[in-house]
Order: structure tokens, then sequence, then C-alpha cells
């Protein structure tokens, strides 16, 4: 009726353990208070038609997740600590093969370099009040719990937030790790809220996570986020209508950029507000009664202030179904459009550059105004431990613009979980 524990908010992976022989050292190790998991991702993918050129990319991640249960170590009940160490190396197919340097068509590849042991996570969690409460506080990714979602994380380009909402500073995003705290409440048995206070520094600085006392701080991000979470019908059926609200105190450089003079004139420094709307309804139930357990239809809206963000507006609409196949009761299939506008001051800086005979700036080939992506997956859980994800992805003005013609890109996604 009022658990918080009960984990729907959680990253993607592949269901069971490819080595089952170490269960009972991992038994063993949980009995004294001590978890711990081994993920390897990887995504091939190849552009066939469109954009810039033909060519294949690869990018994968390595993860080290453990959790020490303070209760069972030191005799703390309720409290948790929770670490992850990544490593992170590849090439981006949106850059190398489409021309777009806005929206990662990939979700492996690193906002913030490569490195080879880079510390995502660090973090303690207390439970209160029989799970009704919830409060974490250290080194972590706001993303982890603000505008998120496994059904998101089936997807490349929106794991694990939308574009809209990971390509600013503010919303420091996975792996990308900052200073913070969350307290995450349910009121009713069908409502969820939760606030946070977190530090904000660019995407690009400290790029291992460890260099704490060198990292750049620029103001603060503020989120707040409600949830209803219905279980409609006899069977049960989970929906999750999510509001969200951010304000980052960080003032921002106006987006018009240079421009030549008596053309237009910058406005002062400004913060950044992020807006957004998320829904997912569950429409069948199939194989469980956990919240994955069936398919969905999701969509969702996501406003930036227009003056300090690349893009201002995002618009996604899809369905996640599983066991669509019969005799595949736990296959997922995956279909999602997205639309993506850029800033309105940011094209209106580029229009007036090369209306002076001047480059737009940065990496744009003209005035950039909007693009859409159609992204489709088809995730097989092949063996225990092992899911294997053919991907398809169209999209839709390279570039934000119309100089690049629109791209076809497929490939390949493997997740192993020992």
């Amino acid at each position: 009726m009022r658990d918080l524990s009960a984990g729907y908010y959680a990253a993607s992976e592949a269901p069971g353990h490819i080595l089952p022989q170490i269960g009972a050292f991992r038994s063993r190790l949980q009995r004294y208070g001590v978890a711990f998991q081994f993920t390897y991702k990887g995504e091939a993918m190849a552009d066939v038609g469109g954009g810039i050129s033909r060519g294949m990319d690869y990018v994968h991640e390595l993860t080290l997740q453990t959790q020490f249960d303070l209760g069972r170590l030191f005799g703390l009940n309720g409290w948790t600590v929770h670490t992850l160490l990544m490593e992170r190396v590849g090439r981006e197919v949106s850059h190398d093969r489409v021309g777009d340097y806005n929206i990662s068509l990939m979700e492996v590849y690193s906002l913030s370099g490569h490195s080879v042991a880079h510390l995502t996570d660090m973090y303690a969690q207390k439970s209160f009040l029989g799970n009704t409460v919830d409060l974490a506080f250290g080194r972590m990714a706001l993303t982890h719990v603000f505008s998120t979602s496994p059904l998101l994380c089936s997807f490349m380009m929106t794991c694990s937030a939308p574009v809209a909402i990971k390509l600013d500073a503010g919303f420091s995003v996975y792996p990308k790790a900052t200073w913070g705290g969350r307290v995450r409440l349910r009121p009713t048995r069908d409502t969820l809220l939760q606030v946070g206070a977190y530090n904000v520094s660019p995407l690009n600085e400290d790029i291992s996570g460890w260099a704490w006392a060198g990292e750049k701080s620029t103001g603060l991000m503020l989120p707040v986020e409600f949830t209803w979470q219905p279980f409609l019908g006899p069977r049960r059926l989970p929906g999750h209508y999510v509001l969200g609200f951010a304000h980052d105190t960080t003032r921002y450089a106006d987006n018009l950029g240079s421009v030549p003079a008596g053309t237009a004139r910058a406005h002062a420094g400004e913060a950044r507000d992020t807006f957004y709307l998320e829904a997912d309804q569950m429409i069948y139930r199939k194989g469980g009664t956990n919240q994955m357990a069936g398919g969905y239809v999701l969509g969702g809206y996501i406003h930036n202030t227009p003056d300090v963000s690349v893009i201002s507006d995002e618009f996604y609409i899809g369905s996640s179904l599983l066991g669509i196949i019969p005799y595949r009761p736990h296959d997922r299939f995956g279909v999602m459009y997205s639309y993506y506008q850029i800033s309105p001051r940011t094209t209106e800086g580029q229009r007036l550059r090369m209306d002076a005979g001047l480059l737009p700036g940065g990496y744009a080939n003209g005035p950039q105004t909007h693009a859409a992506v159609l992204e489709a997956y088809y995730g097989v859980p092949v063996y225990p431990g092992i899911l294997v994800q053919p991907e398809f992805q169209y999209m839709m003005r390279p570039g934000e613009t119309s100089r690049i013609p629109n791209a076809e890109v497929v490939g390949l996604k493997v997740i192993g979980t020992l």
C-alpha cells in the first residue's frame, strides 16, 4: 500500500546471471550484507543510408555495482551504501556517420569522455517508516530517479532520460555524477513525491569521477517530481503519470552567441527551468505480476528555457510490448517517435552570422531548427544473463537542418550480467 521498495525505476538489464556457479558465493556475501553485479553492455550501430558516410561504430560499457547493507554489517538498520564503477570506450555513430552532434543515437557513448575506472555512484540510502520514506545523498546522477524509467531505458536514445533533459549541464545525467540528495515518499497508495538538491557542474568536468576537489560548481539544481501510479482494472494494470519541474540557479549565457554589431543584442545571463510531463500505461499483463510483465504505451513532453537551452522542446510517443510473438513470452518489442525543437534563439544567432557571411558556429552547417528520430528494437533474452537486441533508427534532418540526407541506422545491443 505504501512501500517504496517495489523497484520500478531501475536501469534495464539482462534477466538472470551468466554464471549460476557463483550463486552460492553470491548468497554467502549477501548474508553478510554485500551484494554485487558485473555487467557488460555493447552497442554496434551502422549507417546504411543517408547521413554523411557509410560505416559502423562500436561502444561498450563495463560496470561493477556493489551494495552494502549497513544493518547486517554494522547494525545500522535501514542504511545501505551504493557504489558503481564504470569503464566506457568507443565512438558515436551520430558524430562519425550521421552528422549530428546534439542527439546521440547510441546509449553507451560517454558524455564526458573515456575513463578506465569512472566513479559514477557513491551514495548512502536510508528507509524510514516501514519503507514509506526514502532518503539518499552522496555522489549520484540526478537521472537515476528523476525523469526516467526502465521503459525509457529499453530504448537507446532515451536512456537514462529524454535527450532534451540530459543534453544540458543542469541534469547530472548518468554516468555523470555530482553531490546531491533527494527525499522520496508515498503520501497515498497511488501517489509518489520526490524532491532533491544537486550541485551543478559542466558535463565535461571531472571525467574520472574522482577529482572532487577540482570539480567546478556553477549552481544548484532543484528538482521536484509528482507521480500518480494507478492500478487499473481487475488485472491491476499499473500506470505512471509524472509531472516534474527543475530549476537550475546557474546563470547561462544567451544562446544568441556572438553576432555582427547592430543586428541583435544578447540577453543577460539567465537561469534555466525545465518542465516535463511523462506517462506510461500498461495495456495488458503477461507472464507475471511485476510492473514490467506486460505491454505499455508511453509518451512525454519536455520544455526548457529557450534562451539558454540547446533543445527547447521535445515530444515523444511510443510503445513497449512484451511477448507479441507466440511462444516467445519474454521478448520485448519497442517503437518510439521523438521530435526535437532547437532553441529559437540558437537559430536566430546562426542565421544572423550566416547573413553576414560568417560561419554559423560549432558543428552547424546552417541555421538549426528541428529534427526527429524513429527508433525500433526487439529484445531477446537468449540465455540467463544475456540479452540480444537488434536496433533500427531513422533520423530525419540530421544536424537539425535539411542539408544532410535522412539517415538509416541499424545495429545490435548486447547485455551480459555476471
